[in-house]
């Protein structure tokens, strides 16, 4: 029963008597749980903080004194909103008359009214996520509320494995992130959002960098495996089912989890070996129907793009190479004379006819001026999101709706590359009784990808090895022959469409109070359709014919289809049951325990033909020759496991974590397919304990450590133990009746010892919530050890007469930290934040079986990511200098590095004092000169977050990067001319090159001389010897990146409530608009290492710059 204060609140007197009876009250209230703290232990501190409140509530703030009587004493009708600070409105906020029982809510748009005794009244308006506010009402009768955001992560819930907890009572390595961190980012698929959000979360540019299918390399506090056929991907879940993080539309994620200790990640046994990535999707809320359509138009160009020498100075370059090698000049003086007057404008034409050839003169003999890196790629490319989605509902039963589609065009600037994505996403939620809860959920995803069948591997590497004396149109006005333009614009298309269907159930029965029992069933479907053309693609010759030119790795005027299909159909049942009680007000458990179980089942086919009817119909049926299925099969692979798990928690100041699955694998013979994987995790909230200072303001101050084991089944062939002979099919290397025959090899043999990758795993973690909640810290230490990793087979002799099976026999140890910092606070009406995240991980094998102790393979002791390399003193400045070095070694001299050493060449230092220069037997023992001179791995991950908002307008800045890692570089990206004239290329950087006065460019008047160089005396056919690994080059890959600017402003709610919109926000919004880096400036920190043919030669990054709508209805 609550006593009306207001009513017996205008006699001053009894107002004061009713001070002592509140404590009373409130003490009587509060002694049950003191004395279940076990004599005198003190309170939660939250609990504590909550009866303060109550207290104050009770009390009143203006308890001594009389309020002065309103000459508006009468009851009357009053009317309001209440909104938050970006002037949106609060729905469901309480309104109430204070120290009455009078009290309403606001609706959908924020409004309330409410019945008020008179102007003396004091409205209390509270909501949940908002600080309270009391109001006195006066004369007013509609007024105004802004709440201002409580920033509080004390009672954050956070998913975890199947379920949630309080992010306060977390003993486990879990890092989270909600929507807001990725919302409004000019990125094509949410991993390139999530990069540098979470410590231990390493997202890297993978594959062919930039292109517009291209998902990102992820990994869990570092390199996880080196054993031959296994990953250390982490698992990923969307909503508890395996999914493509890359596809997901997302603006329907809500939150995303990261379980990066085994104890947070052992309940989803063998699967999760190296962690988990728990993708939580939005649901529909009972209430109004909310209704937002948002949009994003992004304007993209290619990022970091070296600058290409001019014709002229390229000739020279490559004279001045050519000479070097005792060669004559590339460029003769004719064609030298015709480039300057080509650049003057003296000349209109890039290639002149040749006498007795009917093909235009191409490289050495013809004089155009291209920047090849202009005309391939666009300056700008037009791409478009939309999404609109739907939710609302009763509180029986809730819905949401999602449609998003995007469309992306890529920088190719001849022909085309494009990416269209469409997602649909439909889920529903109905409570059928007290007891029982269903949901379904039902997501379709559509990728289409489309690009020149001639955009591959081979046409990056060409690019950087065109030559800028090519015309892009021959004097007819054709594409010319020998860009690839008439491959890129007429040789045909490669098609790829993905299609994912998620079909997902859930039934929740709770047969009684804090006990439910949870079933999910999942299906998902997964088809891939892939089409690559060949066709003919001509460029002319001087008579204006056409010459048929190859395409992709095709001769010139081949035809070709490919086709190729893959099917997947996936089924997960997860059912368990979970129950949670309390023992004496003090002592909370929670137990789970379930069942999962997996089956993936596969098949693939494809399939070529050669000779197209007619290039207007690229089809098989239409294909006439060398029918060929290019590859076929079935698999499966299944998985079951049975978990559980114990919670317990004593007073929020004890924490203890019990986890245990035995899992089963098909992957794994019959013997040795089950395992049990245990898990145990501890903490103590030191915050909550008697003795701890209540004046430090500190609300968490908790220490958690963890230790689990897990098995890794993640094996990339689904039959490791099961072998088929090798065949080959008209490929032998003999005829017989005229026809080449089929082939049969001996198979592989099996150990019977193969078993299972084991990983185990300790952290320690700290936890820290102080200021008001001001301030978060969390900090971790980590150790984890991967066990029986597959390592390379024993030596024996060769009258095996087949291959030596492998064996379990490397072990590798990681150990790392992660640091994550969150200030949030406000002043007067500006709210602002900074989180900063910050890890490193070190990966170091322990045994490995490299008997001779080769340094080109791993080895026990051996550091993932080490540069061996040669020490080098400098480049010699004459020749004098040089004969002095090599005179000083006397034993050889540099002779194993290369030979003719001369002026401008480089000096490498003797390490081991044999007065000689060489790699030795290239062994731990005798490495020669070679020692570790760097480290390739990224140390060191950080982001900053600055986020800040003020009266609508919100700003937004995170920054990315990686702060120490080395790079060995290669390639004629970084070397300019280091091998034939037809593997090199010539950019501006490359001209900080040796020239004495002798140098040709010198000589001319082209350039200066330059003794103090970066780059050594280019060669052709001798540059190797200058470019070994080496320190002077060893280059400092450390990067920060300005990934994402946004600028924000949100129309004031009174101003757009009048056309029943709730809220509009427009933003523009910049991605890797600026970079810090002291790498190469050819080469980009993010795309060094990728698959391409080198440094460099890859799909470039882009900046991107968008600007956006959101409206909600």
């Amino acid at each position: 029963m609550k006593m009306n204060v207001c009513a017996i609140g205008r006699v001053a007197p009894m107002r004061k008597a009713l001070l002592p009876m509140s404590i009373a009250v409130l003490l009587l209230t509060v002694t049950p749980a003191v004395s279940a703290n076990h004599n005198g232990d003190r309170l939660n501190r939250n609990e504590k903080a909550k009866a303060t409140n109550h207290l104050k509530s009770v009390a009143g703030s203006d308890f001594e004194t009389e309020a002065p009587r309103s000459s508006s004493n009468i009851a009357r009708k009053v009317g309001g909103t209440v909104m938050n600070e970006l002037g949106e409105p609060v729905e469901n906020a309480s309104v109430v008359i204070k120290g009455t029982s009078v009290g309403t809510t606001t609706n959908k748009s924020g409004e309330f009214s409410i019945e008020a005794p008179d102007g003396n009244a004091v409205l209390a308006i509270t909501s949940v996520g908002y600080e309270a506010q009391e109001i006195k009402l006066g004369d007013d009768t509609n007024i105004t509320v802004v709440l201002v955001s409580v920033k509080s992560s004390l009672d954050e819930v956070v998913v975890v494995g199947f379920g949630t907890q309080k992010k306060v009572n977390l003993t486990g390595a879990v890092s989270t992130v909600n929507a807001k961190t990725l919302e409004s980012r000019p990125v094509s698929n949410a991993s390139q959002a999530l990069q540098g959000v979470i410590p231990g979360l390493n997202i890297s540019t993978a594959g062919m960098g930039g292109e517009l299918n291209q998902g990102m390399s992820i990994n869990i506090r570092g390199l996880g495996t080196i054993g031959q056929g296994s990953s250390s991907s982490p698992l990923i879940l969307i909503d508890g089912m395996e999914g493509n993080i890359n596809a997901i539309n997302i603006q329907d994620i809500e939150s995303i989890s990261v379980l990066k200790d085994a104890a947070s990640a052992s309940i989803y046994g063998s699967r999760a070996a190296f962690g988990v990535i728990l993708v939580t999707t939005k649901k529909g809320k009972s209430g109004k129907a909310t209704v937002n359509y948002n949009n994003n138009f992004r304007f993209t160009a290619p990022l970091n793009l070296p600058t290409m020498l001019d014709s002229y100075t390229f000739a020279m370059y490559y004279n001045e190479a050519s000479l070097n090698d005792g060669g004559g000049e590339i460029f003769n003086q004719q064609m030298i004379q015709r480039i300057k007057d080509y650049q003057a404008g003296l000349d209109d034409s890039a290639q002149h006819k040749t006498a007795g050839s009917s093909n235009w003169p191409l490289y050495t003999s013809s004089n155009a001026n291209t920047n090849w890196f202009d005309v391939w790629y666009k300056t700008a490319a037009f791409s478009q999101d939309h999404n609109l989605s739907v939710n609302g509902g009763t509180d029986k039963l809730q819905y949401y709706l999602s449609g998003n589609y995007l469309g992306q065009d890529g920088v190719l600037k001849f022909n085309k590359d494009h990416l269209n994505r469409y997602t649909f996403t439909g889920k529903i939620g109905a409570e059928l009784s007290k007891y029982i809860h269903v949901s379904y959920t039902s997501r379709f995803i559509r990728q289409e990808y489309g690009k020149p069948t001639h955009m591959n591997d081979l046409f990056y590497h060409n690019i950087a090895r065109r030559w800028p004396t090519l015309p892009v149109y021959d004097p007819n006005g054709h594409l010319a022959i020998g860009t690839e333009l008439p491959q890129m614009v007429e040789g045909g298309r490669s098609k790829d469409i993905e299609d994912w269907l998620y079909q997902q159930g859930k039934l929740v029965i709770t047969p009684l109070k804090n006990w439910n029992i949870t079933a999910d069933l999942n299906y998902r479907i997964y088809n891939r359709n892939l089409q690559q053309q060949v066709l003919p693609a001509y460029g002319y010759n001087q008579d204006n014919q056409p010459v048929a030119q190859p395409v992709y790795w095709e001769g010139a005027g081949a035809t070709k289809i490919y086709e190729y299909n893959n099917k997947s159909d996936y089924f997960g049942t997860n059912i368990y049951s979970d129950y949670s009680f309390k023992l004496n007000d003090a002592h909370s458990f929670k137990l789970l325990a379930g069942f999962n179980s997996e089956l993936n089942k596969y098949r693939d086919l494809g399939a070529s033909r050669r000779g197209l009817i007619t290039p207007l119909i690229p089809t098989i049926n239409t294909a006439t020759t060398d029918s060929k299925a290019e590859l076929g099969g079935y698999g499966h692979w299944a998985t079951a496991g049975f978990f559980g798990r114990i919670n317990y928690d004593y007073l929020g100041r004890y924490l203890l974590e019990l986890n245990g699955r035995y899992d089963g694998s098909s992957r794994f013979l019959r013997d040795k397919r089950w395992n049990f994987f245990p898990s145990v995790s501890a903490g103590w909230n030191i915050a909550n304990e008697s003795f701890f200072p209540m004046n430090f303001n500190i609300q968490v101050l908790k220490l958690r450590g963890s230790y689990g084991s897990l098995g890794n089944q993640s094996t990339n062939d689904w039959y490791p133990f099961y072998l088929t002979q090798p065949f080959g099919v008209n490929n032998g290397g003999w005829l017989l009746g005229g026809q080449q025959p089929n082939t049969a090899g001996a198979p592989g043999l099996i150990s019977g010892l193969l078993t299972w990758e084991r990983v185990s795993s300790w952290n320690i973690g700290l936890d820290v919530n102080a200021l008001d909640n001001r301030l978060d810290i969390s900090a971790e230490y980590f150790k984890r050890t991967t066990y029986d990793m597959v390592g390379p087979a024993p030596e024996l002799p060769v009258i095996l007469g087949t291959s030596v099976p492998v064996l379990n026999n490397t072990d590798m140890e990681s150990t790392g930290w992660e640091l994550t910092a969150v200030w949030r606070d406000h002043v007067g009406a500006l709210n602002y934040s900074v989180r900063g995240v910050l890890s490193d991980a070190v990966q170091t094998v322990t045994r490995y079986p490299n008997v001779n102790g080769n340094i080109n393979n791993w080895y026990a002791g051996r550091k993932a990511g080490e540069i061996w390399g040669y020490t080098t003193i400098g480049i010699a400045k004459t020749q004098a200098e040089m004969d002095a070095h090599i005179t000083s070694l006397g034993n050889g001299g540099q002779n194993a590095m290369g030979s003719n050493w001369q002026g401008g060449d480089i000096m490498y230092a003797d390490l081991n004092g044999d007065k000689k220069v060489d790699g030795g037997a290239g062994t731990l023992s005798d490495p020669g000169d070679r020692r570790i001179i760097g480290n390739a791995t990224p140390r060191y991950l950080f982001g900053l977050d600055l986020n800040a908002d003020w009266k609508g307008i919100d700003v937004r800045i995170f920054l990315q990067g990686v702060a120490k890692r080395d790079w060995s570089p290669n390639g004629p990206y970084f070397w300019g001319v280091n091998m034939n004239m037809w593997q090199a290329a010539g950019f501006a950087e490359h001209m900080d090159f040796y020239r004495d006065a002798n140098s040709p460019m010198v000589t001319s008047g082209l350039m200066k001389e330059n003794l103090n160089s970066y780059y050594p005396r280019p060669y052709f056919d001798q540059g190797w010897k200058n470019t070994a690994t080496q320190t002077r080059y060893l280059q400092n890959a450390a990067y920060l990146r300005v990934k994402n600017v946004q600028l924000g402003y949100s129309l004031p709610y009174n101003l757009i409530s009048r056309i029943g919109v709730s809220k509009i926000r427009c933003y523009v919004s910049g991605e890797n608009l600026l970079t810090f880096t002291k790498l190469s400036k050819v080469l980009d920190p993010e795309t060094i290492g990728l698959s391409g043919w080198n440094d460099g030669k890859t799909y470039p990054l882009s900046k991107v710059v968008s600007v956006g709508l959101s409206v909600t209805f």
